[in-house]
């Protein structure tokens, strides 16, 4: 399923995605590829959340796929299709939210998707709230938004009391 969720992401992108002007894009979609990174490398020994692998041979793969193929594709329609008009902002992210709740909740059901450490659903709502929002920040203010994603990182490895001073593996 996370493959076909690959494929059906990259032709939403190619369709809905301003692929014309990518250029303009590609920080906010690196900005999501490094937070995935860092996730992924803080709590390799601690994950909140782990994906099953399907089609693909392990979590690892499972997570490449997101990480340069889904998140990617999800911030240049984002950001692209961004409203000018002010009363269709919140319909923006609350349809980018709601997709991203949805098909985090389908994999729930189908168990495709393993919480760990007090994660749930909730807390992917909380995250999916804040996620978009520090997209468009990070388009139009990298700064600031590289600031709060790092309070955030603090917080989440505070609060869910993630060992990132722990070695993943004996190097011996």
């Amino acid at each position: 399923m996370h493959l076909i969720l690959g494929v059906i992401t990259l032709l939403a992108a190619w369709r809905y995605g301003d692929w014309r002007h990518w250029q303009r894009y590609h920080p906010t979609m690196m900005f999501i590829v490094i937070g995935n990174l860092l996730y992924n490398f803080l709590t390799a020994g601690h994950f909140l959340w782990k994906l099953k692998p399907d089609f693909l041979p392990n979590h690892s793969m499972t997570e490449l796929v997101y990480t340069f193929v889904i998140f990617p594709a999800t911030a240049l329609m984002f950001i692209s299709n961004y409203p000018v008009q002010t009363n269709k902002i919140i319909v923006h992210y609350l349809r980018y939210i709601g997709v991203y709740v949805a098909v985090e909740w389908f994999f729930m059901l189908t168990d495709r998707i393993i919480y760990q450490y007090g994660w749930s659903l909730y807390w992917s709502i909380f995250f999916d709230c804040t996620m978009f929002p520090l997209l468009w920040l990070f388009h139009k203010k990298p700064l600031a938004a590289y600031g709060i994603m790092l309070v955030l990182c603090v917080l989440y490895i505070w609060y869910f009391k993630i060992p990132v001073n722990v070695p993943i593996e004996n190097r011996n």
